[in-house]
């Protein structure tokens, strides 16, 4: 279970400034005009090693009962219920007000754990509200700047007691049980996504038409299939990024890539009524580097004469360009006709099946010493690359870590051999896979010292 944090302070502090620099994207709009943030606003937020679910609130502030800013305000109180831990923060350069003063008692009255971040403490004009902030009572203040990323560093040793490090170990690092599969749906524009989108829904939930361009934003729609919870993402088309002109389509493009980004599965849609071009290669390549399942979809296949070839002719385009996702699963449809929709959904769930995969450390091991026997690793300048040990620190995708000596000279080629290797005899063929290599002795060896 993730440590639950809260940014909370009275208005235009930088809280969403904070937010989004632990989150590592701009999900929360900032503005020097105070009260842009209504809603909270919540994301997974990593700081080093540190992982946890960060909630961006209102600004709490003094309001009349019943008025909008009264009902922000009620927001943030329940933030502060549901944290393990809250980050109050302060303007340094304006230094501590009546305002402050007030919210800091409320938080004493709620008895959480409570950080206090003196923000925009940037030179010396920040130095006095820094200083100020221990007049609140909550223990020492830490001087940040969340727009410089200072202050980081102090920020980790504050939130360590309360939240868990990413530690690599066999347990899932997220129990996805019962959660609904996060699904993005990318690919040129024009390609047919917000056809298949509907057709999937069984509704007319998002505008098509014959003219390229009309979805603008990443939109997501909760739905179910075969009584499995899904969210599903309709992206703006992606060009080839010489192609994008205009602030508005750029924005959707960054829409679409974080899309990807938060999405546990990703289908790659291909026009197969034209010939496939390299951004759609390109689409795939970056779903797959992302760490991504993913599927490959052909729609309009109503409209492809030559069938047969044509589908030689992508995986024979898939087999050279992308070995990342060698051998993906590849499936012909046409939302028009409602054909192939059960077939892709199918492909989706397995994809992600083998996303999830995990290998007990004995199987893998026994896997390791066979290949090794079979291709023992080059000697260069003499000196034999000894691999010792493998284990799987995480899945989602596979990650294995290899642990033995001059492990950084390990030619990529032979990287590549292990990973073919594990696709053919763990049956991952399609998913990527991460290889990390470190030095030292096998740490889970305890005879050894």
């Amino acid at each position: 279970m993730q440590a639950k944090v809260a940014i909370l302070g009275r208005p235009n502090v930088g809280k969403s400034t904070l937010f989004n620099r632990l989150v590592g994207r701009k999900l929360a709009l900032v503005d020097d005009q105070p009260g842009v943030t209504r809603d909270r606003r919540e994301g997974e937020a990593h700081l080093a090693d540190l992982s946890f679910r960060l909630f961006d609130t209102a600004g709490l502030d003094d309001a009349p009962r019943g008025s909008l800013e009264d009902r922000m305000s009620a927001q943030s109180e329940t933030a502060i219920t549901d944290a393990d831990v809250c980050l109050f923060v302060v303007d340094a350069k304006t230094g501590v007000t009546p305002v402050d003063r007030e919210f800091a008692a409320k938080l004493r009255r709620h008895g959480k754990p409570v950080i206090v971040l003196a923000n925009k403490a940037e030179g010396r004009a920040g130095e006095f509200g820094a200083l100020d902030a221990f007049s609140l009572g909550l223990g020492d203040p830490i001087a940040i700047s969340a727009e410089h990323g200072e202050g980081m560093n102090e920020l980790y040793d504050a939130l360590e007691p309360f939240v868990k490090r990413e530690v690599e170990d066999e347990e899932e690092e997220e129990d996805a049980e019962g959660k609904p599969l996060k699904l993005a749906i990318i690919g040129q524009p024009n390609a047919g996504k917000s056809t298949l989108v509907n057709t999937l829904l069984g509704a007319d939930r998002v505008l098509t038409g014959p003219e390229a361009g009309i979805t603008r934003d990443a939109i997501a729609i909760d739905w179910s299939w075969r009584d499995k919870p899904v969210t599903l993402w309709d992206t703006a088309g992606i060009r080839r990024k010489s192609r994008v002109t205009g602030k508005i389509e750029k924005l959707a493009v960054a829409d679409g890539l974080r899309a990807i980004r938060f999405a546990d599965a990703v289908i790659v849609l291909i026009d197969a009524s034209m010939e496939i071009e390299r951004q759609d290669l390109t689409l795939a390549d970056l779903a797959a580097q992302e760490g991504r399942a993913v599927v490959l979809a052909l729609s309009k296949w109503d409209l492809v004469e030559d069938k047969q070839k044509r589908l030689k002719d992508v995986k024979d385009d898939i087999a050279d360009i992308l070995p990342e996702i060698r051998g993906v699963t590849i499936v012909p449809l046409s939302a028009q006709q409602e054909k192939g929709l059960d077939k892709l959904m199918e492909a989706v769930f397995a994809a992600v099946e083998k996303w999830n995969t995990r290998i007990s450390t004995g199987q893998l091991n026994r896997w390791l010493e066979k290949m090794l026997e079979r291709n023992p690793p080059p000697a260069p300048s003499g000196r034999r690359i000894k691999i010792r040990y493998a284990t799987q620190v995480r899945a989602r995708p596979p990650t294995i870590s290899l642990f033995g000596n001059q492990l950084d000279h390990l030619p990529e080629s032979y990287v590549r051999y292990l990973m073919n290797g594990l696709r053919e005899d763990f049956e991952l063929w399609g998913t990527p896979l991460r290889f990390n290599r470190r030095g030292g002795r096998n740490p889970f060896d305890k005879d050894k010292k």
